[in-house]
C-alpha cells in the first residue's frame, strides 16, 4: 500500500537516526495510514479510501460526501 493519504495528501518525511555515539542513518516517518470503506448515499454504494487517521477525523467530522468531493478535487479516481 502506498504511504500517501487520498484526503490530506500526507506522505512520509524523511530525516535521520541518531544513535548514541551521534552516527545518523536515514530514516523515514510513515503517516499511519488506513483502508477504510464508507456508504456513498448519492451513488448508492461503498467507497474505499486509503486514509491517514488524522483524515478518518476529518471524514467524521465534515461528512463522507464533503470529503469525497475533496478527494476528487485532488483528482483521484474513485
Amino acid at each position: 500500500m502506498s504511504a500517501h493519504c487520498q484526503l490530506t495528501g500526507a506522505r512520509p518525511g524523511f530525516g535521520n537516526r541518531i544513535s548514541h555515539s551521534h552516527r545518523r542513518t536515514s530514516r523515514r516517518f510513515d503517516p499511519n495510514i488506513q483502508r477504510k470503506r464508507y456508504w456513498l448515499p448519492s451513488e448508492g454504494r461503498h467507497v474505499r479510501l486509503v486514509l491517514s487517521a488524522r483524515a478518518v477525523k476529518t471524514v467524521d467530522l465534515i461528512g463522507v460526501e464533503a470529503a469525497v468531493a475533496r478527494v476528487r478535487a485532488r483528482g483521484v479516481k474513485l
